[in-house]
């Protein structure tokens, strides 16, 4: 059997192997969790949500374990790591919660005669195509919901790190789960094992966390088999500070959502929209703050920013750096050249409109900041993109909150703080950023097909 090389993003050497998975592989996954739909659909809720808060348990007492994994494929600090780890596993919580709470309802038809009833069923054998960024909790957040449905699932991680799912995988089993009803599927071909699972028709459902390219790839082979899809896909969130903003809030606010996962992040704040009363003050402080912190390997102590997932990853962002810095943009701290695959951490001020930096996804340690005279200028800028995940808003008027949200075309506002994601909150966005939620009361519906019964009545 081949082999795919696990690499360490800090100098490339192998840290371990997993198979190279082919399409014959991948169908006769399918063949199985097809053939274990109907038994997994027909467990009792109860049992099924007993084994995802074994799960929960099991992956926070080895919180430790999935940390150092995660930080050796991906490159984020321990510490981070571990907030990814905890952060993961609490939507096999939720929705150990949400299994048992599966509803339809009874009504009377209004002109009498009948009743209506409505019932919830599993859509059936889904898969899930999860990212190189947060390799737990991008596949906790989808195989939570599936499985509290009674959906059966085949999972299908980034070549680059797929040694945290090996771990949750075995998790699962020892928490309960019967053999194939969550599989997985390494592979090195994952535009072929996707379209050749698409292409069969006992495939009910696809969620796909990734670019929006990708996405939309994804979508158009949908469409064959109408099979049901959510995409949680780019994003370029504004970061807006007002001038009656508390600034030490602002900027504490703005390191979480810049440097979470070293920028590496579809919520990471990509352009900070800042007042000009406030401007100067707030990127000085933004400044000194990303100045301040540590690059180095995830695993030693003290580093704060670990590397980018690969030498084309760093190679992009500092290429946007040298293109906003030609066409005006001041660098405040950072820039320069990439030390191997790390980049400092880098804060730009008076950057064009015009520079790609303002349009285009940065993923990485990069803070552009430009200027808004007013309320609707502002408005203006954050909408002025095609994405529409996540959006920041730092203000003290309650007025002008209201305003600012009712009018930002995003599907996720972070009102005075820097994090939006919770398990127990909607995760998604609207335009180019793809559609579905997961999480919240919301995630459990993805995988639940709504059935309507006529009963006749006197």
């Amino acid at each position: 059997m081949t082999t795919i090389d696990v690499l360490d993003p800090v100098d490339g050497t192998v840290i371990d192997q997993v198979p190279d998975l082919g399409v014959e592989d991948a169908l006769a996954a399918l063949d199985t969790a097809v053939k274990m739909q109907a038994d997994w659909a027909a467990t009792p809720p109860r049992q099924r949500g007993e084994i995802l808060r074994r799960a929960f348990e099991l992956i926070i007492e080895r919180k430790d374990d999935f940390a150092r994994t995660i930080s050796l494929e991906m490159g984020k600090p321990l510490a981070e790591a571990a907030g990814e780890v905890v952060y993961g596993a609490e939507f096999l919580r939720w929705f150990s919660e949400e299994a048992v709470r599966i509803d339809g309802s009874w009504l009377k038809a209004p002109a009498g005669g009948s009743r209506l009833l409505t019932i919830r069923k599993p859509v059936g054998p889904c898969l899930f195509v999860t990212p190189w960024n947060f390799p737990l909790a991008m596949g906790t957040r989808k195989i939570g919901p599936a499985l509290a449905a009674g959906c059966t699932a085949i999972v299908k991680p980034a070549a680059n790190t797929p040694l945290t799912m090996v771990k949750l995988l075995e998790v699962f089993a020892e928490a309960g789960l019967p053999d194939g009803v969550l599989q997985l599927v390494t592979t090195s071909d994952s535009g072929g094992v996707s379209k050749a699972l698409m292409a069969d028709a006992r495939l009910r459902k696809v969620s796909f966390t990734g670019s929006t390219a990708v996405g939309k790839v994804l979508v158009a082979q949908a469409a064959d088999n109408l099979q049901r899809v959510s995409m949680e896909l780019g994003g370029n969130a504004p970061f807006i500070v007002f001038e009656d903003a508390d600034l030490d809030k602002a900027v504490d606010g703005a390191m979480i959502a810049k440097m979470r996962n070293m920028g590496e992040a579809c919520t990471s704040a990509n352009r900070f929209l800042v007042h000009t009363a406030v401007a100067e003050e707030f990127t000085r402080r933004l400044g000194e703050r990303m100045g301040a912190l540590r690059v180095g390997r995830g695993q030693d102590d003290g580093v704060d920013v670990g590397p980018l997932i690969d030498e084309k990853a760093v190679n992009d962002v500092a290429e946007l750096v040298r293109e906003a810095v030609e066409k005006g943009a001041r660098v405040v701290t950072g820039g320069g050249d990439p030390d191997g695959n790390f980049y400092a951490p880098t804060v730009l001020a008076d950057v064009p409109s015009d520079a790609r930096i303002a349009r285009e996804e940065i993923f990485g340690p990069v803070a552009p900041v430009s200027t808004f005279e007013t309320d609707d200028e502002a408005i203006a800028m954050a909408n002025d993109t095609e994405y529409g995940l996540a959006s920041y808003v730092f203000t003290a008027s309650l007025d002008r909150t209201l305003k600012v949200v009712e009018h930002l075309e995003f599907g996720m506002v972070g009102v005075n703080t820097g994090l939006v994601s919770n398990p127990a909150a909607p995760f998604g966005g609207v335009k180019f950023s793809g559609f579905g939620r997961e999480g919240g009361f919301e995630g459990i519906e993805e995988y639940l097909d709504t059935v309507y019964v006529g009963l006749a009545a006197d």
